[in-house]
């Protein structure tokens, strides 16, 4: 996917997400971060989309520190208002984006093309995972166009999980791999000595890696939720065949990020 493809996505999940909070309600549960209301998911995702868009306008020299979540989870607007500061907040990044220099110099924190690139990718798929989080509240397991979420577990994999937190534990070698039986896509996992080693792969070829101790396949829609922790393996129609110990270990550690 490209920067416009990007944004496009972004803009589309966001007015979904604002859509699913007016339908549940601003008090309704989140299930799968189970101290968050409503609220706390909009407060928390507006905030992370103005803190985006100051790395694009002001162009700092690092990546900016943000306030404690609960500093953040008290800000934003007062109830009544909170859809519309929501909304006005979405519409100001796309719009930031979409007017930014392509040759931008900006901080990142995680490879990618250009800044630019990264940004508008990054909060694309930070925007789905919590539309998700508020069709939940509705009871509402949410569908994503294949080749968009494919773009997604592509993105957990080999930016989130190389990134120091995300990494297992010395004690806990392992490997895994994951595939988008729909879309053809498919990455391996592997660690050795607490070093996280990602490839992408064709799901046509016939294990390049070697054989992986876990494989994690279905619908790239259901794969993306299932891996970010947003539902259950039968639920997003994804099969776990093998030792599924490194995943648990995996996924645990992008579960103490996100909830």
């Amino acid at each position: 996917m490209d920067i416009n493809e990007h944004i496009d996505a972004l803009r589309q999940q966001g007015s979904l997400l604002a859509d699913a909070a007016e339908r549940s309600g601003l008090d309704a549960a989140i299930p799968p971060c189970p101290a968050w209301q409503v609220k706390d998911l909009l407060r928390h995702t507006g905030y992370i989309h103005r803190w985006a868009a100051r790395h694009i306008t002001e162009c700092p020299d690092a990546v900016l520190d943000g306030p404690p979540e609960a500093d953040i989870l008290r800000g934003g607007a007062a109830d009544p208002e909170l859809l519309t500061w929501f909304r006005a907040g979405h519409a100001a990044l796309v719009q930031t984006l979409n007017a930014a220099d392509p040759g931008l110099v900006c901080p990142t924190f995680m490879d990618a093309p250009s800044p630019l690139a990264f940004w508008a990718r990054r909060q694309a798929h930070e925007t789905a995972i919590h539309r998700a989080d508020a069709d939940s509240a509705s009871g509402i397991q949410t569908d994503y166009d294949p080749e968009f979420a494919a773009d997604g577990i592509d993105e957990l994999i080999t930016g989130f999980g190389q990134r120091r937190k995300y990494r297992p534990s010395a004690e806990h070698p392992g490997d895994m791999r994951v595939r988008a039986t729909d879309t053809g896509h498919a990455w391996y996992v592997g660690a050795e000595d607490g070093r996280l080693r990602t490839r992408r792969e064709e799901d046509s070829d016939p294990d390049p890696a070697g054989p992986a101790a876990c494989t994690v396949a279905g619908p790239a829609s259901g794969v993306y939720l299932f891996l970010w922790n947003r539902s259950h393996a039968a639920q997003a129609g994804v099969t776990i065949s093998g030792d599924a110990g490194f995943l648990e270990l995996w996924q645990s550690s992008v579960r103490v990020r996100w909830g």
